[in-house]
C-alpha cells in the first residue's frame, strides 16, 4: 500500500466547493475510502490515491472540473477535449499556445496566455475571480495540470525556472515545495510558471492510445509527486537550464549563485562522480537527442539551438555522443 505523505489540509480543501453546493462531506469521503473523522485529525496524512479518488468524487458530484471553486463551472470533459485538440501538435510550444487559446474561449474566469521575457517564456495561468477558491486549491491544481501535462507530453521533466502565485505563502507551503520543481515565488501580480524558450521546441512523443490511458487515470499523474534529487549536480543542472547553451555560466559565476567557492563546487562534484563539463555535456546531449526526433527542425537549426558555432562541430559532438552522425541517427529512427 502506498505510504501516506500528503497533508490532511487537502481533504477539507478538496470538498469545500462541493459542500457549498449542498453535497455531504461523509458521502464524498466514503467514495474516496477516507474515514470522515480524519477531518478532525490534521496530523493524519493521506495517499495520492485517496486524494485522486476524492477529486474524482467531487467532479462527479459537482459536474464541474473546477470543483465548485470558480465563479463559473467548467464542464467535465473539458480538459480531455483540450488534450485531444492539442495532441496533434509537433512541439511543446504549440501545445501551450493552443491550450491557452482553447481555455480563453471556453472559460472566461481564467487569464491564460504566453509571454516572452528575454529568452524566457512566462505561461500566465491565473484565476480572475478567486473568491470561491478560498484554500487556493483550484489555482494550485490548474498550474500543476499544465506543468505535469507538459512533462508527460514530451516524456521528460521540463525544467521550469520558477512557479509563481498571486497570494502569500500559505500555511501548507511545504506541500508546494514537493509539488512544483524550481523556485517558488509568492505575492506576485499573477500566477503562472517560467521556462526557457529552448524547451518550446521539445517534440510531442505521446500518441492517442497513451492519451486515453492518461485521461482514464486522471488526475493520478497530475497529483503524483516525482522524487526529489538533492545532489549538487541536480542543483547545478537546474540553474544551467535557465540559460542558452552558449551562455551557460562557469564555475566562478555558479559560485556566486550557489554561495560556494569554485573549488568547493569542483570538489563536491568530483565526490558525486561528475564535473561541470560533464554536466553541460550531458544537458546538450539529452536535448540534442530530443530535438533530433522532431522533423520540424533541421540539423543546422538544432546545432544553433545547442550553442555550436558550426554545424560540423555539432555533427562531430553528436557522433561522439551516439556513435552516429546526425543524418545517420535520424535514418535509424525512421526504419
Amino acid at each position: 500500500m502506498a505510504k501516506p505523505h500528503i497533508a490532511n489540509h487537502y481533504l477539507q480543501a478538496a470538498i469545500r466547493g462541493a459542500e457549498r453546493q449542498g453535497h455531504q462531506a461523509h458521502t464524498l469521503l466514503a467514495q474516496a475510502g477516507v474515514p470522515v473523522n480524519w477531518l478532525e485529525h490534521p496530523e493524519q496524512l493521506i495517499t495520492e490515491q485517496q486524494l485522486t479518488e476524492l477529486i474524482k468524487a467531487v467532479w462527479r458530484a459537482t459536474k464541474d472540473e473546477f470543483l465548485g471553486m470558480s465563479s463559473e463551472r467548467c464542464n467535465n470533459g473539458t480538459f480531455a477535449l483540450m488534450c485531444e485538440y492539442c495532441l496533434g501538435s509537433a512541439t511543446l510550444g504549440a501545445v501551450l499556445r493552443k491550450s491557452a487559446h482553447f481555455y480563453r474561449i471556453i472559460c472566461s474566469n481564467i487569464d491564460i496566455a504566453m509571454e516572452t521575457q528575454d529568452k524566457q517564456i512566462f505561461f500566465r495561468l491565473h484565476l480572475k475571480d478567486a473568491r470561491k477558491d478560498t484554500d487556493h486549491l483550484l489555482q494550485e491544481f490548474l498550474i500543476l495540470m499544465w506543468e505535469r501535462l507538459s512533462c508527460w507530453l514530451v516524456d521528460q521533466q521540463v525544467p521550469f525556472a520558477h512557479t509563481q502565485f498571486s497570494y502569500p505563502a500559505p500555511d501548507h507551503e511545504a506541500e508546494y515545495r514537493a509539488m512544483y520543481p524550481g523556485e517558488l515565488k509568492f505575492d506576485q501580480p499573477t500566477c503562472g510558471f517560467l521556462l526557457h524558450e529552448k524547451y518550446l521546441h521539445l517534440p510531442i512523443v505521446r500518441g492517442e492510445q497513451e492519451l486515453r490511458q492518461f485521461l482514464q487515470a486522471a488526475p493520478a499523474y497530475i497529483l503524483h509527486r516525482p522524487s526529489q534529487d538533492e545532489s549538487l549536480r541536480a542543483r547545478i543542472q537546474a540553474l544551467l537550464t535557465r540559460y542558452n547553451y552558449a551562455d551557460m555560466p562557469g564555475l566562478n559565476a555558479l559560485g556566486e549563485l550557489l554561495h560556494m567557492t569554485p573549488r568547493n563546487i569542483g570538489r563536491k562534484l568530483q565526490d558525486e562522480g561528475t564535473s561541470l563539463r560533464k554536466i553541460k555535456e550531458s544537458l546538450r546531449r539529452e536535448h540534442a537527442v530530443r530535438l533530433m526526433t522532431s522533423e520540424n527542425l533541421s540539423i543546422a537549426e538544432i546545432s544553433e539551438q545547442l550553442g555550436f558555432s558550426e554545424t560540423a562541430a555539432f555533427s562531430r559532438a553528436f557522433k561522439r555522443w551516439t556513435g552516429l552522425s546526425p543524418a545517420r541517427w535520424r535514418g535509424t529512427q525512421s526504419q
